[in-house]
């Protein structure tokens, strides 16, 4: 990675030019080395807090804290206040709920 560059010059003494002239190719290098495709992975939505509950079921902060503790439990990750919510999860309950 050191094309061109001396590496035994101290870093405070290149110019930006040089410095991003370096920058560039190490871009470059990194752009063209095999960089792992797709996982496959989907990327699950997330919301947080009472204030997330309220916003993705459209409610009430009462309807929240319920919906929390009842109706969507399964899909609710919760650490002391820190509240997590599946959204994906928590619509699919919310609507089987509904469908009963």
């Amino acid at each position: 990675m050191t094309h061109g560059f001396d590496i035994a010059r101290p870093l405070g003494a290149m110019t930006i030019g040089e410095f991003l002239e370096m920058f560039e190719e190490h871009l470059r290098t990194t752009n063209t080395q095999s960089m792992p495709a797709h996982t496959g992975v989907a990327q699950k939505h997330l919301v947080y807090g009472l204030r997330g509950i309220q916003e993705l079921l459209g409610c009430s902060h009462k309807s929240a804290q319920y919906y929390k503790d009842h109706v969507i439990r399964e899909a609710v990750s919760q650490n002391g206040r820190n509240i997590v919510v599946d959204a994906d999860k928590a619509l699919e309950l919310f609507n089987q709920r509904r469908t009963k």
